[in-house]
C-alpha cells in the first residue's frame, strides 16, 4: 500500500510526497480556516461538520493507516490530518467549485483531459465510505474502523488497485482523493486544520513561512537551525 511506512524511510517517503504534490493544491481554495489566537483542536474533542459518525470513524481509522503513528515521525492523527479532510469537504474543493463538471466522461481518457466523474469531491468521498464499509461487513463482518490494522491495509490496497470494485463509485478514484487529501493536510499550514503544530514540518526541516533563511539557501546537507512559523506566527 502506498502509505505504508516502514522505520527505516519513513523520513524519505514524507519528503518525496511533500514534493508529489502540487503547490496549488495544498491547502487552495481553503478558507476555513483558523484563527491565530485560537489553538488547535483535539481530534479527540473535534465535531466534523460535514462526515457523520459513522464517516468520521471511517476517515479516522483509514488515515491512521495511510500516516501511520508508529514510525520514527508523527502520524497523521496526531497533525490533525482528519480535521483538515472534513473542513476541505465543506469548501472548495469538495464541491468542485473551480472544477468542470459537465460530460460526457471517460473513465479511461487521459489525465490531461481532466477529472472524469459528474461526481464532487465530497459525493465520492459520502458513496467511497459507505461503499467499503458495506465491503467490509460483508466480507470481514465487521466495520472498517473495527478491524484489524493488517486488514484495514489490505483493504485500502485493494481500493487503490481498483481491485475491489463499487457500482455508484471508483473505488481507485475514492482511495486518490483520501491518499491525496491524507498528505495534504499532513503537510499544509496549519491555518487550514492539519499540520497540528506543524509537527510534520518539524519533522522534515521544513522552516514554513519563515523569512529569515536567505542565508542558509546555498548551505547544503547542513540542518536548518531555526524552528518553522505558521502563517498565523505560530513558532516551531
Amino acid at each position: 500500500m502506498s502509505g505504508k511506512l516502514e522505520n527505516a524511510s519513513r523520513r524519505g517517503f514524507i519528503k518525496g510526497s511533500l514534493m508529489m504534490i502540487p503547490a496549488v493544491s495544498v491547502g487552495s481554495g481553503v478558507s476555513l480556516t483558523v484563527s491565530a489566537d485560537v489553538p488547535p483542536p483535539n481530534l479527540s474533542d473535534y465535531q466534523p461538520i460535514f462526515f457523520d459518525a459513522d464517516e468520521w470513524r471511517f476517515i479516522i481509522a483509514a488515515c491512521d493507516r495511510l500516516i501511520p503513528s508508529d514510525g520514527a515521525g508523527p502520524g497523521a492523527l496526531e497533525g490533525n490530518v482528519p480535521i483538515f479532510i472534513d473542513r476541505q469537504m465543506e469548501d472548495k474543493f469538495g464541491h468542485a467549485t473551480d472544477w468542470y463538471m459537465k460530460g460526457p466522461f471517460h473513465e479511461d481518457a487521459s489525465p490531461l483531459f481532466g477529472y472524469q466523474s459528474p461526481l464532487a469531491p465530497r459525493d465520492v468521498y459520502r458513496k467511497g465510505i459507505a461503499a467499503t464499509r458495506r465491503y467490509c461487513q460483508q466480507t470481514h463482518g465487521k466495520d472498517f474502523s473495527e478491524l484489524d490494522e493488517k486488514t484495514r491495509d489490505r483493504v485500502l490496497t485493494q481500493l487503490e488497485s481498483g481491485e475491489i470494485a463499487f457500482d455508484d463509485v471508483s473505488a481507485s478514484q475514492f482511495f486518490d482523493f483520501l491518499l491525496q487529501n491524507t498528505k495534504e493536510g499532513y503537510f499544509a499550514d496549519p491555518i487550514h486544520g492539519g499540520n497540528k503544530h506543524m509537527t510534520a514540518w518539524k519533522f522534515i526541516g521544513f522552516p514554513g513561512a519563515r523569512a529569515s533563511y536567505r542565508e542558509w539557501v546555498d548551505q547544503h546537507d547542513k540542518a536548518y537551525p531555526l524552528g518553522p512559523v505558521s502563517l498565523t506566527g505560530e513558532r516551531g
